[in-house]
């Protein structure tokens, strides 16, 4: 044998099944996926600021599960119809190269996502911290005036009348 590289060949009855098996499985999780968002809408229902914004990084963390695992799905596929080793090899390279490209844009994406929360929640505490000092505070010039009213007319009470002729 003068050919270096070594052949395999897979029963056509085996391809078929490993096609079918794989479509099966991508079928069984896209109605996953489907109920899973469908819960994800009911469960955060609320419009506050940070439900809101957990609910968009639940939702972009389903959307980044479901286009990894097409492309794990789409990657067996064309592993199944892979002809020797070397294209194997190959197709593995390339989906592993691929998919830590997609990944890591996926992770920049979600920080960017949850520094965005952060910043939010920091202006939102901040804001009610203010609205709260300044709600102490006029409670507290009231609470004062009242006070010197009520210091006022006790004085005035307690100062002996002149006795009336």
């Amino acid at each position: 044998m003068d050919d270096k590289t070594i052949k395999y060949e897979i029963p056509t009855e085996m391809r078929d099944f490993a096609e079918k098996s794989v479509e099966q499985a991508r079928k069984a999780f896209d109605g996953f996926l489907s109920a899973a968002n469908k819960a994800v809408d009911t469960f955060h229902g609320s419009s506050s600021n940070m439900q809101s914004t957990a609910s968009d990084a639940t939702k972009k963390t389903l959307s980044y599960a479901e286009q990894n695992i097409a492309a794990a799905f789409d990657h067996a596929q064309r592993l199944v119809r892979a002809t020797d080793i070397q294209e194997a090899v190959r197709l593995q390279s390339e989906f592993v190269r691929s998919q830590f490209t997609t990944m890591q844009g996926q992770m920049k994406e979600l920080g960017e996502i949850a520094q965005s929360a952060a910043r939010d929640a920091t202006t939102k505490a901040a804001s009610v911290a203010s609205e709260a000092a300044a709600a102490t505070r006029s409670a507290t010039e009231q609470a004062t005036a009242a006070f010197n009213r009520a210091s006022q007319t006790a004085a005035a009470a307690a100062k002996p009348k002149p006795p009336v002729k």
